[in-house]
Parts: C-alpha cells; structure tokens; sequence
C-alpha cells in the first residue's frame, strides 16, 4: 500500500510540474465592435474660461480625469470624476504653484500622473512632477530642460519624455538649448537631458532639405525648439517635432541619443489637390492654385506600427517666431516681389488675392537681392504621414481638411490669410476593428476623424464639433473605459470645455 501511495504521490507531482510548465492559454483580446464613422457627443464639462481645459490625461485605475487649469492665473491641475462621462464632476485639485510657473501637459501611467511645469522664468530649467492618481500625494520632483512643452510615458512606463521647447527670452538675450529629457522611472527617476550639439556640423546640410535655423544668432543648438512626442510600441525609439524649425528628431531611448533628423522640406500650393484660400478679404471661401509654398511645421505627433514600419502621423498646425527683438512674418503686400519670378505682381499684392496672406521673412529671398524669389507660408493645413524610418512622406491629406469643413460650414473664413483651420492636436486608436486618426482643428472648433487602417491612404469619416479651440485629443479604448465603450475626450483652451465622444456598436 504504501508503494502504491508512493507512486501516485510521485506522478501527481510530475503531472503537476508538466502543467506548470504547459503553455496557459493567453485570456482573449478585449474588442468591441464599433463603427468608427458615428463618434457623438455623450458628455460636455466647463471647467473655465481661456486656458481652463488645454490637456487631459485619463487614469483607468480610478476613472479619474486630469486637466491642465490654467484660467485666471489658476495654475493648477483639476481632478474629473469619469466614473459616468455623461455626467462629469469636478472633485478637486492639485495645487502647480508650489513648482514653478504653468503646468503645460499631463500623462498618466500605473496610478501615476507626470505634470510637465515650466519655471517661472521661462528660460530656466522646468520641472516635471509625479503624483499618485489615488490621493495625489507627492512621489517625486525632476528637474528638466527649459519650457518643458510636452510630456508622455513610453507604453511600458518604464521612461518618462518630455519635450523641453528651451523659447528665448523676448529681447533674445536669454535663448536657451532645446532638449529632451529622458527620465528612467525604476531608476528612482534618473534623468538625462539631450540637446542637438551633435547635429551642429550638419547645419548647412539640413538647412538645404527645408529644415530651419533662422533665429537671433542662427545657433542651431539654441535655435531648434522641441514640441511633441511620440513613442513606438516596444518604448525603444521616440520621435519629436521641431515645429519652428520643419523636422522630426528621432531618438534611441535605449542609448538615449537623438540619432537622427528628418527635415520635412515644403508644401506646392499651386499643384493640383494643394489648393488654398490665402485671404480673408475676398468674401468668399474660394480654394484655388496659388505661387506659394507651405512649411509642414508639425504640432502634435503620433506613432501607427505597420508590418515593421513606423508610420508618424502629424498635425502640420505652423507656427512663427514674434519677439520683441524678432520678427519673422509679413504679410505679402508689405514685401517686395522679384517681377521675374512672380509677372503679375501688382495684382497677386492686392488683398482679394495674396496681399493678406502671412509669410515668413526668413525663406523666399534665393539669390539675396532684397525682393522675394518665393513666397513660403506657416503650417500646410493638412495632416500627413511619414516613414518614421528614413523621414519620407508617404501621405498628405492636402487640402481635404478645408474642402470638409467649408462643406460643414465650420471653416473660419477670417484665419484664410494665415493658417487655415490649423491641424494642432493627433491621436491615434484602435476602434473596432478599424486603426483611426482624429485630428483637431484649433480654428474650425472641430475635430476630423479619419480611418487610418492602411496608413497609406487614410480614408476621411466624419467631422466632429467641439469646443472652442481644441487642443488636447485623448482616446480612451474600450478595455479602459469606465463604459467598456471607446472613448475620445477633447479639451479645447479658449473656452474651457471637456467633450466626450463615443462610436455606435455594430
């Protein structure tokens, strides 16, 4: 008997181990069958006025919602019970002042919320702080590089990235290096901050693809100012815009060195499916061809992996330099057109045509005789996709932006002379079985949603209207909605106002 008990101990040990060690079924893939062509308005908040609801990070852990409040001299980081989207509170906040000057962006990872926070002196170092979701209490204060614009973890929270813009002071005595500082969170938030000294010896050669060094003094590791970030999958690579300056920065975080940049060249508006209405004196919303070109000059960017390949969508918002030691824009009837290249110069400086168009100073100017050989406006009004890669453009949505809001009768005929209806804010979701983009409009006061799946050629869906001036766009999926529903939540900063948006089921 007790051989038997013996031996059935023993196989029902080996049994054990060999199913400790099988492989144990993988639980399946959250999915909800939605459409991504019916996103409707299910919840509004006002928290404020201009400045009141720039940025919104969402915690799944406590259905909380953070949003930068920076009304009225706040200076602060309001709390949003999102138990029920539909019906929003505002339960509390988190008091910015104790860290410097105004909290410019938020994000959240594992019950944490990173806050990037600019110095009071805007051209010193910022700060980033972490605070717990649950009670908000303190975890840790890092110093950063100067103006910290943006910040996001990387999807496995291990780092935390912001972009620190490093803006000169308004005389630009004061211009500070920009920078990307990498924060190691398991490494008791160990920083290193990276600048572009590397790149200084390929200045000229950059410059000659469109990208831009062109303020006081030309320096380009003072001149290129860091906006956004974007983090691939597996958290080893980020890419960041450089708005002001035309290029994408892409960085190895495992070496944490900025490896490459991508100069973004220009934008033909007098090509066929480029077409634009440069004025907002000609009484009508009328696209057509025109002697100009647009500088891409990126906002927002966001990675969509594809069979190996990195595909950067980004929000080519524009942007110009206006100090009070510097000034980079005119509008095209106060400059001088080379009658060579533009013959019917006379009638193109009238403002019912190009006359209240803004250009920049900086570009145009080719053989140096003082008149204007090109003419070379902010931003593209458009979107676009690039190979994260090598940098090249793969997609632009040309002028489809102002063609759809024209026919919704969102667009603001009075931004025609300067960047059109401003593409600020991207981001990027899985809804359904479909890969979205959804892009806002800062001057539309509109949000356009494009289904992406083939990143190639991204497919327009609707338009949705939002607040005013849109600047913050989060998806929330369906398997971290307090709904179980998709989720997308806008923040727009001149008004104040959260809106949350979700997809009929199929």
């Amino acid at each position: 008997m007790k051989r038997f008990l013996l031996a059935l101990f023993v196989s029902l040990s080996l049994y054990s181990c060999k199913k400790d060690n099988m492989t144990q079924p993988t639980e399946p893939e959250f999915f909800v069958n939605e459409d991504p062509a019916t996103f409707a308005e299910t919840g509004s908040l006002d928290i404020g006025d201009a400045g009141a609801a720039e940025i919104s990070a969402f915690d799944p852990a406590t259905n909380r919602l953070f949003v930068v409040n920076n009304s009225a001299s706040l200076n602060k980081i309001d709390v949003i019970d999102f138990k029920d989207p539909a019906n929003m509170k505002d339960i509390g906040s988190i008091s910015v002042a104790p860290y410097g000057g105004y909290v410019n962006s938020l994000a959240v990872s594992e019950g944490k919320l990173a806050a990037a926070i600019e110095s009071t002196n805007k051209q010193a170092n910022g700060k980033v702080a972490v605070f717990k979701t649950d009670d908000y209490s303190e975890v840790k204060v890092i110093t950063v590089g100067a103006l910290p614009d943006m910040i996001t973890y990387s999807p496995d929270g291990k780092f935390i990235l912001t972009a620190n813009e490093g803006e000169p002071s308004d005389d630009y005595k004061n211009d500070p290096p920009g920078s990307i500082s990498i924060i190691s969170v398991a490494d008791n938030y160990a920083v290193t901050t990276v600048d572009f000294s590397a790149f200084a010896g390929q200045k000229a050669a950059l410059m000659a693809k469109g990208f831009r060094i062109f303020g006081v003094g030309n320096d380009s590791v003072k001149d290129i100012e860091p906006e956004y970030i974007t983090v691939s999958s597996d958290s080893k690579t980020a890419w960041v815009t450089l708005q002001e300056n035309n290029g994408i920065a892409k960085i190895d975080l495992t070496t944490k060195a900025i490896t490459n940049i991508f100069p973004l060249g220009f934008k033909d508006y007098n090509v066929d499916g480029n077409e634009i209405d440069p004025s907002d004196r000609d009484n009508q919303m009328a696209l057509a061809k025109w002697p100009v070109k647009g500088i891409f000059m990126p906002d927002a960017i966001a990675v969509l992996e594809k069979s190996g390949i990195p595909y950067l969508f980004t929000a080519n918002e524009g942007d110009s330099r206006e100090y009070s030691a510097f000034v980079e824009v005119k509008r095209v009837k106060d400059v001088k057109l080379d009658a060579t290249a533009f013959p019917n110069g006379t009638a193109l400086k009238t403002d019912a045509q190009l006359g209240r168009l803004n250009i920049t100073t900086t570009l145009g100017d080719t053989d140096g005789d003082g008149d204007f050989d090109a003419l070379y406006s902010l931003g593209a009004r458009s979107f676009s996709v690039w190979n994260g890669t090598n940098g090249n453009l793969v997609f632009d949505s040309k002028s489809e932006l102002d063609v759809k809001n024209i026919a919704a009768a969102t667009y603001d005929d009075t931004r025609s002379d300067d960047k059109s209806v401003e593409p600020e804010g991207i981001a990027i979701g899985k809804i359904g079985n479909k890969d979205v983009a959804f892009v806002g409009l800062e001057r539309a006061d509109a949000v356009a949603v494009y289904d992406v799946t083939d990143p190639n050629k991204p497919v327009y869906l609707q338009l949705l209207k939002c607040g005013d001036a849109p600047e913050g766009v989060l998806i929330i999926p369906a398997k971290n909605s307090p709904t179980k529903k998709s989720l997308l939540v806008i923040s727009s900063e001149n008004d104040g106002v959260i809106k949350v948006y979700t997809p009929k089921t199929i």
